[in-house]
């Protein structure tokens, strides 16, 4: 068994799919393969190259990761099998012989767009003239940053991205908001052959998750799709939507449903929706994660 992640070692979609490892006995046994892009993750688990991929779905500050969905929307077609969501802490991370310098002198942050964002605050309070680089993963910004000492450079990640790459953690939990959660998913064309577990500390839901097309022309139609649920009393957690990319003012939804798939609810309501013209694909029906302990932190507090 092969998995795709978004890599290099060290980011914080490895820590998950580790995670998730604890949970699924089966996916422990798996070869991981760092990939450097969301895209190359699905598309090599969409060609056969790997049995399944890890990709970061949605950020409790930033909101959804565009590059996932609309990957999984216009892209590939795979299931999505199993979700975990994962505290994310950012750390700033700096270069061993630039450990006394100030963050004053930094010429330039890097890390992913998410992260980036998620870190807004920090950015300005201590580096308000750097430039900005963004980069494929948080993991890059620190190798990057570590065969670079010459440069004045700060990356922002996870702090074992800082350890695999032998950074001085400047600064801890720099995020904006401590209860900074990220979903991850697995997607794969087979479900993972072995008996998901609960793990201490986790607590699981089921949730299924489907895309609608609306028709054209119809008006009310996203209120009639949403009384097919309302009136079988299935609880909506999430719903987004995205461009069809085929003209301004078109748009999927994205709806995900509090439950698993049953035999008459959620079959019932995705057929009442099909019979008012709406294309309804399913995106998966699988079990969710989540550590029960979200007790806050306390943000920007120094090493040592």
């Amino acid at each position: 068994m092969r998995v795709a992640y978004l890599g290099p070692a060290g980011t914080y979609t490895e820590e998950a799919l580790l995670g998730l490892c604890k949970l699924m006995p089966a996916l422990g046994q798996a070869t991981f393969v760092a990939r450097p892009t969301i895209a190359d993750c699905l598309l090599d688990c969409d060609r056969g190259n790997v049995d399944y991929a890890m990709v970061p779905m949605e950020n409790s500050i930033e909101g959804s990761v565009n590059m996932t969905l609309d990957w999984l929307i216009h892209h590939v077609e795979i299931p999505i099998r199993s979700e975990i969501a994962l505290l994310i802490s950012h750390h700033a991370l700096v270069h061993p012989d630039r450990k006394d310098s100030p963050f004053s002198n930094v010429e330039k942050v890097l890390s992913h767009p998410q992260a980036i964002a998620q870190c807004h605050q920090f950015i300005r309070q201590h580096c308000p003239h750097a430039l900005i680089e963004y980069t494929k993963s948080t993991a890059e910004a620190a190798e990057y940053v570590a065969h670079h000492p010459e440069q004045k450079l700060v990356a922002i990640g996870p702090r074992v991205a800082g350890e695999t790459y032998g950074l001085y953690e400047a600064l801890a939990n720099i995020e904006d908001h401590p209860n900074n959660y990220t979903r991850f998913v697995l997607v794969g064309h087979e479900s993972v052959n072995g008996q998901s577990i609960e793990a201490p500390k986790m607590q699981r839901t089921d949730k299924t998750s489907i895309l609608v097309t609306l028709p054209e022309d119809f008006p009310g139609a996203l209120h009639q799709v949403l009384s097919a649920f309302a009136w079988r009393k299935l609880n909506l957690t999430r719903i987004e939507s995205r461009p069809t990319k085929k003209k301004l003012g078109s748009y999927f939804f994205i709806i995900d449903i509090g439950q698993g798939m049953d035999d008459t609810l959620v079959p019932g309501a995705i057929a009442e929706i099909e019979a008012l013209g709406c294309q309804v694909r399913l995106l998966g029906s699988y079990p969710c994660y989540m550590p029960q302990d979200t007790t806050t932190r306390s943000t920007m507090s120094m090493k040592g």
